[in-house]
């Protein structure tokens, strides 16, 4: 077996009999073609289980060059699926343009957090998957294939769990670029939000909250105006106060966060961790369920009914918006969406026996695990949530009919 390493908050050690990292797309094909057996594509290791591994060879395109293209007619860039976003977000910066919104982290990939369906903020933001205008990949014979938005299949790949193939180049709507003025807020009552979540929510482009459940009031509120849609929020927004100095999550250094008050280009403002600082705690475990953004009050006070259980083992809850999609296996699919997200403590035993509460609590509204993080959900209840599941998995039965990209967490939930 070889010493694949494992994920970046160490809390899966990948069981791969082989590691590969080509440093070109010629070499990856070759590598696919010539190599028997399943084989799987492994990014930034931002994933929070084995969604990633194999039992035969992992591939990571992290050190085949970025090289951009940008077709300013178009408003498009294809770069390769292993750079992180926050290299793209500072070469499109540089040449005058911007993607419409970033995660938490810059530090993630293209490809693994589009094929997860990860997302940033705004209810009128659709999550990164949905900035896909095209994708290249090689299939199980090496032969490198093309899929683009229009094409039917696309709705099945845009976030395909790396279950047909290995992108290797990922092409992107793009936009001319904004400034971004970001705000934390203290002192707004968990009754505010309660009372009328989209109206606290849209406030802004994005809005994240970042709370516990016991606590009166949320810990803080994170607004992100931008500058060329709407004025700044004003003094006094939903009975909080802006923070003048600087602030921390999870334990972090303050240093690593981005900037606050003052505006900023949008790659500077819109994550919530600065690329060139330490993402996160780290020490963590991650679980994120998507919800129906019309159930947000009720599914929000039905979580909130478990204070006493989550708190204790939770590092922060993130709460965020998610606009509606037509990706077939997205958290977001067919509903404008609220995002749940724990970002629990390292303690693996007793956060795997609260998530079976939380998931019976959020049960009347539909609730969608997040396919990279922790979750308890089995393949009955995942077809149930993702109702163009057996249509997905048409599709990746066609293009990888020998199951070489199938792994067991994928045929544990029956998505192959």
């Amino acid at each position: 077996m070889a010493d694949a390493g494992a994920t970046w908050a160490g809390t899966h050690t990948f069981g791969a009999a082989r590691l590969e990292a080509p440093r070109s797309i010629a070499e990856a094909a070759d590598i696919v073609g010539s190599t028997t057996g399943p084989i799987r594509a492994l990014g930034t290791r931002h994933s929070f289980h084995d969604l990633a591994d194999t039992a035969g060879t992992l591939l990571t395109l992290t050190e085949v060059p970025a090289d951009p293209a940008l077709d300013d007619v178009a408003r498009t860039v294809t770069v390769g699926a292993g750079t992180r976003y926050g290299v793209l977000a500072s070469w499109l910066e540089q040449r005058g343009w911007a993607l419409h919104n970033l995660g938490s982290l810059p530090h993630i990939s293209i490809a693994g957090a589009t094929q997860t369906g990860t997302h940033g903020s705004g209810v009128g933001n659709g999550n990164l998957s949905t900035a896909v205008r095209g994708i290249e990949f090689l299939d199980a014979a090496g032969e490198f294939k093309l899929a683009a938005r229009g094409d039917t299949e696309f709705h099945a790949l845009a976030v395909g769990l790396g279950a047909f193939g290995v992108i290797t180049r990922v092409t992107l709507d793009v936009q001319p670029t904004y400034n971004v003025a970001q705000t934390v807020w203290r002192g707004i009552s968990w009754d505010a939000l309660l009372e009328s979540p989209v109206d606290l929510l849209a406030s802004a482009y994005s809005v994240s909250v970042f709370t516990k459940w016991g606590e009166p009031t949320l810990e803080q509120v994170w607004t992100k105006v931008r500058l060329d849609r709407g004025p700044s929020l004003p003094s006094g927004w939903h009975g909080g106060a802006a923070l003048d100095g600087p602030t921390t999550l999870v334990g972090g250094d303050p240093n690593d966060l981005t900037e606050q008050g003052a505006p900023g280009a949008w790659l500077h403002r819109l994550p919530h961790f600065r690329l060139d600082g330490t993402p996160s705690n780290g020490d963590e475990i991650q679980t994120e369920y998507f919800v129906a953004l019309e159930d947000a009050a009720d599914a929000l006070r039905a979580v909130r009914a478990l204070a006493a259980q989550i708190d204790p083992l939770l590092m922060i809850t993130e709460l965020r918006t998610v606009a509606a999609d037509g990706l077939w296996l997205s958290g977001a699919y067919g509903r404008d969406t609220l995002a749940i997200h724990f970002t629990w403590l390292n303690r693996p035993e007793p956060v795997a026996a609260v998530l079976p509460l939380i998931e019976r609590a959020l049960a009347p509204f539909a609730p969608r695990p997040h396919w990279g993080k922790w979750h308890a959900f089995d393949a009955e209840r995942i077809a149930a949530a993702f109702p163009r599941l057996d249509d997905a998995r048409t599709v990746f039965a066609r293009l990888d009919p020998s199951e070489r990209f199938a792994n067991n967490h994928l045929r544990q939930l029956a998505v192959r």
